[in-house]
């Protein structure tokens, strides 16, 4: 979506014609049970979807039509972090709001450098919830104070956990058969992380790779 809501959704006088149509994915089914309840009573809004997990959040998207997607951080099967990822870049995307009861402080910073428009912390009143999605889907970008010279500075915030561990390991001279032992992963498999990763980092070969691992590491 636009960073401005598209006049189809708003009358002549700036009222939004319809509801916000939101989906969800919490793992936690008593948490889901009263995100529920609250945004049910509030004629803002209307819940088209719920899921469990990342996964299934992800098979939602080509499902159902909706504004914004409220989805959790740590979830089963595909983290917040990888929905961020996987939606990267895609056109006419629900706008996302990362809600967690992580006290991570790196969080928002990664939502925001990953492609997310909010986030909220579950310790917050869930008024700031509702309000929060609200202004997402109007266009605005909801996050508490993130230090965005970080996002540039940082060469490492879009990758995965695991492509961290192979970059740390070439760093450290292994081999790909090396780096198959030590992660128990098969050759097939590092060669197709090694790919990824250098696609992100944006670089052709192992030896480019190594020079903006010990670039970022030194920059930091």
């Amino acid at each position: 979506m636009s960073e401005e809501t598209t006049d189809s959704t708003r009358d002549g006088s700036g009222k939004r014609r319809r509801p916000i149509e939101i989906v969800i994915a919490e793992k936690n089914p008593l948490l889901m049970s009263s995100l529920i309840k609250l945004f049910a009573g509030d004629d803002r809004f209307a819940l088209v979807g719920t899921t469990p997990d990342g996964e299934r959040f992800l098979s939602s998207i080509d499902r159902v039509s909706f504004d914004v997607g409220i989805i959790g951080w740590e979830m089963p099967y595909l983290d917040g972090r990888g929905v961020l990822q996987a939606l990267h870049g895609r056109a006419d995307m629900p706008r996302l709001i990362v809600y967690t009861g992580s006290s991570n402080p790196d969080i928002p910073r990664v939502a925001m450098a990953l492609g997310a428009a909010g986030f909220c912390s579950k310790s917050d009143p869930p008024a700031q919830l509702l309000e929060t999605v609200a202004a997402v889907a109007d266009g605005r970008m909801m996050f508490p104070f993130v230090d965005v010279s970080q996002l540039a500075s940082d060469p490492f915030i879009g990758l995965t956990p695991r492509e961290k561990e192979l970059l740390a390991a070439l760093a450290g001279g292994l081999t790909n058969a090396q780096i198959a032992a030590q992660l128990d992963i098969s050759l097939n498999t590092v060669k197709f992380h090694l790919k990824n990763l250098y696609d992100k980092l944006g670089v052709s070969n192992r030896a480019q790779a190594v020079a903006h691992y010990l670039k970022g590491r030194d920059g930091r």
